[in-house]
């Protein structure tokens, strides 16, 4: 691959053909004369310079941008109404689902508005909970998030993992849970992985230290390594585990069953759709890890064991998923013994808790949950509020009850407490948000996609609405990485609700909905199947007369981000607003930053031939024309996102203001010192007050609060 670069910047003015008084004045962005050759087509790549985001040039078109953005949303005369109907909407208590082990019990609380949960303990002698862990005080700038917390199996320690500013990165301390002591212990330059416990000391993984100037670069993050890590010592002094220095790119990790007696090497690796794993048995004082599974091609997830065999979630030979019995002593696939064979429908989960198995089933994409016993045979089906979410049934062999959350679109999330012998679940918690569900209703209908597929799609309104065409509609999916996208509830979605919008929640094929085969069908060479799959719910609820494309918008954020832009290249016509967040929208060099490459098991590389050619026909950033009105557009990242990089969205904003025809805005809206995602509660319903009202203004949308 050849690469060419001018040394000068070459100023480029924005020209289109619509009128003047009807659009923006767009900051000038500069274009560089880079050139790359792939496999003979030669692509150029004029905004290249914007991928340096620590570049002092690149700060200045940040604050350009944003100025432009900031004063168009600030003009929107409903913005500030808006943001405080989302303030009383999000302010009430919530809570997280109870941990309990050894005497405590741990939950998270937000007040309402706190930027973050607070984490609260309760022993057999307290009273009353106190205050654990308040990630609010880590930092005066709210710019310190928490990441990740785990238990010693003692209790006598916990673990907690810190971001900064939004970042990937995080740093480990340690903590007395007895006397809330925060010891020394620091640990850095881990990513993607919390602590694994074992004694006094636990496991994880970590990359080198990056140099400042490359941390954006995949380079800096490869050849993860797995250490221990014994309480009271220096990072320095932590024991090499494992690394793979003939395999870089591998991501590797650590984990142990809840009484330590097996300890789990897991491996995955880019362009393969699976993991292998190996372990080490505490109670034969293995040595070494044993390997188990060898091969990347199924997933292979151990998650208990029975008389010395591991339990394991697995998809080998069966998409939908299955339970095995896997005897370390005769690991091959032709002695696994199938413990709960594969149904008509994809497992969601599987757990333990006192001797009961616990297997949550993908049915039409809502939940259902059974309860067998440890050898396999079915019990009891639990009986949830509705159609609807349900996550969580973990626990330890001498639990009696189980903690599980219940969510849907009109439902607020719901924390149940389940007996397992008597199988009655007895409401613990639930968050009580200023609205009636009773007022709105949730359908959920299947269409056919361009190849004749059967996509479900769920659809949330206020009842007494019209099928007129004439309805605000803002669509949403995300399809991919065997994610699936279930009913939830999110309380700031009411207030689109109560101005007439419809909310589409589309299970597009990439995804886990349908197990295996579904997300198979949804990637690499068969990625436009996602982006048909979007396009047919789009034409689908303008045809049955739910809205129309003057008043049809769409969402997606990272993944969903890359499926707005291609979608709003390839049919610009059937949206009026589209919103791609945090989006990958540089797919011939997405593999170049940060854990991109991870990524080519979804999208292939570019640096495939075949694939290249297939990526590139619907890549977003090379799929911009001149001459097409496209969409009123408003572009979120943010300047701190070392997951997808802020490049993407900065090259693809740059293109699209340069090649705009229309008058509909297309603005980006970059947030500082954040991440891959809202890092705060203030920075969430900031950002989100400004989408809504984009979405209302451009959609003719007068709310009334």
């Amino acid at each position: 691959m050849k690469s060419l670069l001018c040394l000068g910047m070459i100023a480029a003015t924005v020209f289109t053909s619509a009128p003047a008084q009807d659009r923006l004045s767009y900051p000038s962005t500069a274009k560089v004369d880079v050139v790359d050759t792939y496999f003979g087509t030669h692509v150029a790549d004029p905004y290249r310079w914007l991928e340096d985001d620590t570049a002092p040039a690149v700060t200045e078109w940040v604050s350009a941008q944003n100025a432009v953005t900031f004063g168009y949303l600030n003009a929107i005369p409903f913005r500030a109404a808006l943001k405080k109907r989302l303030e009383q909407l999000f302010d009430h208590p919530r809570f997280g689902s109870p941990y309990r082990r050894k005497g405590y019990t741990i939950f998270s609380k937000n007040e309402g508005l706190q930027n973050q949960d607070v984490i609260y303990v309760q022993s057999k002698k307290d009273t009353t909970p106190r205050v654990l862990l308040d990630p609010n005080s880590f930092s005066t700038d709210g710019r310190a998030k928490l990441a990740s917390v785990t238990y010693s199996a003692d209790m006598r320690y916990l673990a907690y993992g810190v971001s900064e500013g939004g970042s990937d990165w995080v740093t480990i301390y340690v903590m007395e849970l007895a006397t809330r002591t925060l010891l020394p212990d620091r640990l850095r330059w881990i990513k993607f992985g919390s602590a694994a416990w074992k004694g006094d000391g636990f496991y994880y993984s970590r990359y080198d230290a990056p140099t400042d100037t490359a941390r954006q670069l995949s380079s800096m993050n490869q050849a993860q390594k797995v250490y221990y890590h014994r309480v009271g010592t220096s990072q320095s002094e932590d024991l090499l585990v494992h690394a793979d220095p003939e395999h870089p790119q591998r991501m590797l990790g650590v984990g142990l069953s809840d009484d330590e007696r097996f300890e789990v090497l897991w491996k995955t690796e880019p362009g393969h759709n699976g993991n292998a794993f190996a372990v080490r048995d505490n109670e034969r004082n293995d040595r070494d890890f044993r390997p188990i599974v060898n091969t990347f091609d199924d997933h292979v997830a151990p998650f208990d064991h029975v008389a010395g065999k591991l339990l394991v979630q697995t998809n080998r030979g069966a998409p939908n998923g299955k339970v095995v019995l896997i005897d370390p002593d005769r690991p091959a696939p032709e002695h696994w013994k199938d413990i709960v064979p594969e149904k008509e429908y994809p497992i969601a989960f599987a757990t333990t808790a006192g001797n009961k198995l616990i297997i949550g089933y993908r049915k039409d994409v809502a939940t259902r949950v059974y309860v067998h016993s440890l050898d396999g045979t079915p019990e009891r089906e639990v009986a949830l509020p509705s159609l609807g979410t349900a996550w969580g049934f973990g626990g330890w062999r001498e639990d009696t009850t189980v903690f599980y959350t219940f969510s849907s679109f009109t439902y607020p999330s719901a924390i149940y407490e389940y007996d397992l012998h008597s199988g009655v679940s007895r409401l613990f918690k639930q968050a009580n948000v200023q609205f009636n569900p009773d007022e709105y209703t949730t359908e959920q209908i299947f269409f056919a996609s361009k190849d004749g597929t059967r996509i479900p799609m769920f659809i949330v309104y206020k009842k007494g609405l019209a099928r007129n065409g004439k309805n605000p509609t803002l669509m949403y999916a995300y399809g991919g990485f065997n994610i699936s996208t279930p009913p939830g509830f999110d309380p700031l979605r009411i207030a689109l609700l109560d101005q007439g919008f419809i909310y589409a929640s589309v299970n597009i094929r990439g995804g886990s909905e349908y197990g295996e085969r579904w997300h198979e069908q949804g990637m690499v060479l068969n990625k436009q199947n996602v982006f048909d799959d979007f396009i047919a719910a789009a034409e689908w609820l303008c045809k049955a007369g739910y809205t129309s494309s003057e008043k049809l918008a769409m969402t997606g954020g990272s993944n969903g981000g890359l499926l707005v832009g291609a979608v709003m290249t390839q049919r610009p016509e059937l949206f009026k607003v589209a919103i791609p967040d945090v989006g990958v929208m540089d797919m011939l060099r997405y593999q170049k930053f940060t854990i991109g490459y991870t990524w080519s098991t979804d999208y292939g590389s570019s640096d495939d031939s075949t694939q290249f050619k297939y990526i590139y026909k619907y890549s977003p950033l090379h799929n911009l024309r001149p001459g097409v009105s496209y969409p009123a557009t408003l572009v979120t990242t943010a300047d701190h996102d070392d997951r997808v990089v802020p490049a993407h969205s900065f090259k693809f904003i740059a293109t699209l203001q340069e090649m705009q025809a229309g008058p509909a805005p297309v603005l980006i809206r970059i947030q500082t010192r954040s991440g891959h995602g809202a890092s705060s509660t203030s920075v969430r319903i900031d950002q989100r007050a400004d989408v809504y009202a984009f979405l209302m203004k451009n959609l003719g949308v007068i709310p009334q609060f």
